[in-house]
């Protein structure tokens, strides 16, 4: 129960520095303000916090500065305009998540076919949402359509591909809603990689999600081809 207090008194305390800040900048200079709460709450890592902007919607500018203003966060958008704060990841899913991008970025090396993104990059989905998968992938022909301003800010489309690794303070349907939301703005291809019960959800597009339950390697199909990812390192 004092967790749950806790939890709660952080998120308020976001949300009224962010609609403090939000309201009385006019240079879009959005920073949030220090607080009494802490990041953490003893040694758990929390979940994400969901904050309702129902009386003030940020722009894409806006919410850009916002996110450039507070590197030490990580934000996410809902489609409806809400923020949501990731917190950041605990060193076994971080490691993990880091040899995802490494196997990804070293096929990518050897063929060539688009770019690679990790956990950091912000993609505008056509719905509006602003999402930043743990890893993802990206056509050339898509990236090379898009002006240098595109590329310099949050690359305003869906991912051909994309990687959501659930970390232990990862709730499953919020991950779950959010790949079939990459789906339903284009995403070809998506894993859902579960290490707690050692399953992967694998989304494609037409087709029904297909759970694979213990798997050693994952192909990455027709969408990237020639792709392996070898899940025995992530395990």
């Amino acid at each position: 129960m004092a967790k749950r207090r806790s939890t709660q008194k952080l998120l308020l305390c976001h949300r009224k520095s962010i609609l403090k800040t939000t309201q009385r900048s006019q240079s879009l200079d959005v920073k949030l303000e220090a607080c009494a709460c802490p990041p953490m709450i003893g040694r758990t890592i929390m979940s994400p916090l969901k904050i309702k902007m129902d009386s003030l919607k940020l722009s894409d500018e806006q919410f850009y500065k916002l996110c450039q203003n507070n590197s030490d966060l990580r934000f996410e958008r809902t489609y409806q305009g809400d923020l949501v704060i990731m917190p950041p990841t605990g060193g076994e899913t971080g490691e993990k998540n880091s040899e995802i991008n490494y196997q990804l970025r070293h096929w990518n090396k050897q063929y060539q076919l688009g770019k690679v993104f990790d956990s950091s990059t912000g993609f505008k989905l056509p719905n509006g949402a602003d999402k930043s998968p743990d890893a993802a992938w990206i056509s050339l022909e898509k990236w090379t359509a898009l002006t240098q301003e595109e590329k310099q800010g949050f690359v305003p489309l869906c991912p051909d591909f994309v990687i959501e690794l659930r970390s232990p303070s990862d709730n499953l349907k919020p991950l779950q809603e959010k790949m079939q939301e990459y789906l339903e703005n284009g995403t070809r291809l998506g894993w859902l990689i579960n290490r707690q019960s050692k399953e992967v959800e694998i989304y494609r597009q037409g087709q029904g999600m297909e759970v694979v339950k213990n798997p050693s390697n994952l192909s990455g199909e027709n969408v990237l081809p020639m792709f392996v990812l070898d899940l025995d390192l992530i395990w």
